[in-house]
C-alpha cells in the first residue's frame, strides 16, 4: 500500500509528538502580532503538546498556516521568496480542519500565517515550550529563518553591528519581510538598504534571507551577539536522576559583552498537561576553595548572574558554564514536575535565549547497590588490678573495699605478673584475674576500614534488606528482580547478573528483611538480622568438619545447644540517610544516590542466654541501579 503525500504528513507528525517527553513541564507563551492577510512568523517555543485546533480558537481569524520544510535536497534550492504553494510546504486551513496535512507545528519554524481581511490586527498567543534557537542554514538560495531578538525590538543594523564581517553580509544580503495584505510586489517586500538601517529585526517575524554566493563569504556564524554550544540546548531534562549539566557561553563580537542569566518560573500549563510543583532549585558552580577542594555554589532563585566575555577570539571570550539540581529542594511527592526557563540577555539588549529546564521528584523505588565502610567497633576491654609489691596489693585491696575471706572470697598477689587472683565465692573461683573498674565498651577506630555490601530493594513504600538479587529477563521476557534465579528466563541466563552480600546469613527461600522507616534523607532505616547458633551455611564459629566446632556431641549423635560450641547473634542494622554536604557536587549527585551514617549492633547469645552486645560504626552509600519497583518471590 503506498501512502499519499498528506497522509504520509500527518504521521511524521504525529511521531513528532509522540517523540515530547512527558517530563518537560516548562511553558511560555509568545504573542505574534499579525495583521490581515499574510504574515511570517517564527516560532521560539514548541507547541507539540496539542494540535492546531488547540492553538487556533474557533473565533481567531486565522484561516491558513503554511509551514516551510527547511530542509531541502539541492534540486529545489529556493532562489526567491517562495508563495504558499508545492512540495516545500504543509499546509492547514480552517475550511479542511483535521483533513489538512498540517496538524502541528514545532519550535524553530518558519510560518505563513494568513489573517482574514475584516480583521485589521491580531495577537495570536502560542504557548509553548522553549525552543533554543536552532539554524539551518544553506549556502545557496534563501533561507527563511527567524532571530533570538530581545524587547524591544533592535533594528537589522543594530543587531548586526558588534560583528563587522555580520553587519557587511546584513548589508549586502537580500532580505524579505512581510508586512500583512494580499501577496504580491508588496508582500513579501525587500529590505532595501536605503531603509535597512532603521527595520525592525522582530522576534516573533520570519524572514527571508539569502547571502552566501552573493557577499563571497562561505558561512554565516552570526545569529546574535552570544552563543550557547552545549548537549542539552533542546531541552534540560533532569529528570529523576541527573543532577548536572554544562553549557558554554561565547562572545560573537569584536567588544567585550556582559552576558547575564536569570531563571524564569514556568507559566500556568495548558489544560491537560501536568502541573509545575515549583521553580527547579538550581545551582550555579563556583570556583573550587582550595582549603577542602569542594566546588562552592549559587542559587538561581536568588537573582540573575552575570559573566564578563572578552572580544570574540581572545582568552576569555568563552566561559564554561556548570549547573546542577539541588533535589534536597524537591519536597514535592513523587513524580511531581519542577520546571523554569534559563533566559540569556546580552548587556547591549539586542538577543533573549530562552531554555527549557526540568526535573521530576524522584521515588526511591527500584534496586539499590552501595556498600557500608566500617570504621570504628565498640571495645570490650576488661581492666585488670595489678600491684607491684605486698604494700601495694594491701592498698588496693583497701582501694577497692576488698577484705580477705568476705563472702567466701580469697585474693592472692602473683608477683611474677603483678595480676591479682581471685579464688573461692559464690562463684567458686580457680584463680581469676580481679577486674580493676568497669569494663571498656567505647568505640575505637579500626586499623584498616571494612566494607560491608548492601543490597537493598524499595517498592516505593517500603525498603527490603537482601543478601542477593537477580536481575534479569523474566518468564514474560520482561526485566524482573528477583530474590531467586528460578524466576529468571532460562534462555536468557547469559545477560542476568546476581548481586550477593557475603555478611549477610543465605538461605534457599532468600527472604528480605523489612525495613522500619522511610528511604528519605532524614530517615532512619532499621531492620533486625537473626544468625541462628547452629546456621552451618553462615555462622561462622561453625565448621561442619572439625569435631571442636561442629555444634554436635562427642559421639556425633545429637545437636549441642547454644554457647556450647558456636552462639547465635543478632544483628540490629540501621541507616541513617542524611542530607549531603553542602557543597556542590554533593548537592547535585542526583536522584540516583543516598549517603548517610551506618550503625550495627551485634549481640551474641550464650547458653544461659546471656547477651554480649558491640556496635558497629561507619557511613554508607546507595545507588540506584534499577528502577523496577516489584521484587518477584516466586518463580
Amino acid at each position: 500500500m503506498t501512502l499519499s503525500k498528506p497522509i504520509l504528513t500527518r504521521l511524521i507528525l504525529l511521531f513528532l509528538v509522540a517523540l515530547v517527553p512527558a517530563g518537560r513541564a516548562q511553558w511560555l507563551t509568545q504573542t505574534n502580532q499579525l495583521r490581515a492577510g499574510w504574515n511570517a512568523v517564527y516560532l521560539h517555543v514548541d507547541p507539540l503538546h496539542t494540535d492546531i485546533n488547540g492553538l487556533v480558537d474557533a473565533l481567531d481569524p486565522i484561516e491558513e498556516i503554511w509551514l516551510w520544510n527547511a530542509v531541502l535536497p539541492p534540486s529545489q534550492i529556493v532562489a526567491t521568496p517562495q508563495l504558499p504553494a508545492g512540495s516545500q510546504w504543509s499546509v492547514w486551513t480552517r475550511n479542511d480542519g483535521p483533513a489538512s496535512m498540517l496538524q502541528f507545528l514545532r519550535g524553530n519554524s518558519a510560518l505563513l500565517v494568513r489573517v482574514t481581511d475584516t480583521v485589521p490586527s491580531f495577537a495570536w498567543k502560542v504557548q509553548g515550550r522553549p525552543a533554543a534557537p536552532l539554524y539551518r542554514w544553506t549556502l545557496s538560495g534563501l533561507n527563511f529563518i527567524g532571530f533570538p531578538t530581545a524587547l524591544p525590538s533592535p533594528t537589522f543594523d543594530s543587531f548586526l553591528a558588534p560583528d563587522a564581517q555580520a553587519l557587511d553580509w546584513g548589508q549586502s544580503a537580500e532580505i524579505f519581510r512581510y508586512q500583512g495584505g494580499i501577496l504580491g510586489a508588496t508582500n513579501p517586500v525587500w529590505v532595501a538598504p536605503l531603509i535597512y538601517r532603521n527595520t525592525l529585526l522582530r522576534r516573533d517575524q520570519a524572514y527571508w534571507v539569502r547571502t552566501g554566493e552573493l557577499t563571497n563569504q562561505f558561512f554565516n556564524q552570526y545569529f546574535g551577539p552570544f552563543r550557547i554550544r552545549g548537549s542539552d540546548l533542546e531541552g534540560i531534562q533532569f529528570g529523576e536522576i541527573a543532577g548536572q549539566t554544562r553549557m558554554y557561553l561565547q562572545n560573537m563580537t569584536t567588544s567585550n559583552l556582559v552576558v547575564t542569566l536569570q531563571q524564569v518560573p514556568s507559566e500556568t500549563p495548558p489544560v491537560g498537561q501536568g502541573a509545575v510543583a515549583g521553580v527547579l532549585p538550581l545551582l550555579l558552580r563556583g570556583p573550587l576553595s582550595p582549603t577542602n577542594l569542594t566546588f562552592g555554589s549559587t542559587p538561581l532563585t536568588m537573582g540573575s548572574h552575570q559573566w564578563n566575555l572578552a572580544p570574540k577570539g581572545e582568552v576569555g571570550s568563552e566561559v564554561e558554564v556548570i549547573l546542577g539540581l539541588d533535589r534536597t529542594q524537591m519536597t514535592a511527592a513523587p513524580g511531581s514536575e519542577y520546571a523554569g526557563v534559563l533566559r540569556f540577555t546580552d548587556s547591549l539588549g539586542l538577543s533573549q535565549v530562552d531554555l527549557a529546564a526540568s526535573a521530576t521528584t524522584p521515588s526511591r523505588a527500584g534496586l539499590w547497590v552501595g556498600s557500608a565502610v566500617v570504621d570504628y567497633v565498640s571495645q570490650y576491654l576488661k581492666p585488670y588490678a595489678q600491684a607491684t609489691n605486698e604494700v601495694d596489693f594491701a592498698a588496693l585491696l583497701s582501694r577497692l573495699g576488698l577484705v580477705q575471706g568476705a563472702n567466701g572470697y580469697r585474693y592472692e598477689w602473683d608477683p611474677p605478673t603483678g595480676r591479682v587472683l581471685v579464688f573461692g565465692g559464690t562463684e567458686s573461683r580457680t584463680g581469676s584475674y580481679l577486674l580493676d573498674g568497669p569494663i571498656q565498651l567505647d568505640n575505637g577506630r579500626v586499623a584498616v576500614p571494612f566494607p560491608l555490601r548492601l543490597i537493598v530493594h524499595n517498592d516505593g513504600a517500603t525498603a527490603r534488606l537482601l543478601q542477593r538479587a537477580y536481575i534479569g529477563l523474566g518468564s514474560q521476557s520482561n526485566l524482573v528482580v528477583a530474590t531467586r534465579e528460578a524466576a529468571l528466563l532460562p534462555s536468557a541466563m547469559d545477560s542476568a547478573r546476581r548481586v550477593s552480600a557475603v555478611h549477610l546469613p543465605t538461605s534457599d527461600a532468600n527472604l528480605p528483611w523489612t525495613f522500619a522507616g522511610l528511604m528519605e534523607p532524614g530517615s532512619t532505616l532499621t531492620t533486625i538480622v537473626t544468625l541462628a547458633h547452629d546456621d552451618h551455611a553462615s555462622n561462622p564459629m561453625l565448621h561442619t568438619y572439625h569435631p571442636d566446632h561442629d555444634n554436635v556431641d562427642a559421639l556425633f549423635a545429637a545437636p549441642l545447644g547454644q554457647g556450647i560450641e558456636s552462639f547465635g547473634a543478632r544483628r540490629v542494622v540501621s541507616l541513617q540517610i542524611t542530607a549531603p554536604p553542602d557543597d556542590f557536587d554533593s548537592l547535585t549527585r542526583g536522584g540516583g544516590n543516598l549517603t548517610g551514617n551506618y550503625s550495627e549492633t551485634v549481640t551474641f547469645l550464650d547458653r544461659h542466654g546471656d547477651a554480649k552486645a558491640f556496635s558497629v560504626l561507619g557511613t554508607f552509600q546507595l545507588s540506584r541501579i534499577v528502577d523496577i519497583a516489584t521484587l518477584t518471590t516466586t518463580p
